[in-house]
């Protein structure tokens, strides 16, 4: 995994404001994953309460997460590793409403809300998001390294 770039964000191969304009269902792989404002907070566990529904966010990372990138240090084969990861999609994201962040572009297009100033998106730079202060980054500790029962301990409110 390379080290996210400071550059702008190439356009070439996207459409101007998809976000705004195509529904999620007709974007190209390219533009979904450009959705992604890289803040990490996905891959975070989550717990979910039995008996409300309620889900919190932990500290505790996948043990794919790289906290300084805020990306999987092994997308292209992450299942190979955690199977359990889950494949957002166009037909999954409804179901997942209830763990995603609160600022998640593929959330926020979902529920026709504007994409924040600081989405890589809008600011051409993927530094803004943790700029804003709304990643995880430099905020976690691995799963690898943290015992289930200990999670409860790393219960934190969402970066927003």
């Amino acid at each position: 995994m390379t080290e996210q770039s400071s550059d702008p964000i190439p356009r070439d191969d996207v459409r101007p404001a998809f976000w705004d304009t195509v529904p999620l269902e007709k974007l190209t792989p390219t533009e979904w994953e450009a959705l992604c404002d890289g803040c990490g907070k996905c891959c975070l566990n989550k717990l979910e309460d039995e008996a409300t529904g309620e889900v919190v966010l932990t500290r505790v990372a996948c043990k794919l997460f790289d906290d300084s990138t805020c990306r999987c240090s092994n997308y292209p084969t992450r299942h190979k590793y955690v199977p359990e990861c889950i494949v957002l999609t166009p037909n999954t994201i409804r179901d997942s409403l209830y763990w995603l962040p609160q600022t998640c572009a593929y959330r926020l297009v979902y529920e026709g809300k504007p994409l924040f100033d600081w989405h890589p998106l809008i600011s051409g730079t993927p530094q803004s998001v943790h700029d804003a202060g709304v990643s995880a980054q430099d905020l976690t500790v691995s799963e690898a390294n943290t015992p289930e029962d200990d999670w409860e301990d790393h219960i934190i409110e969402e970066p927003l």
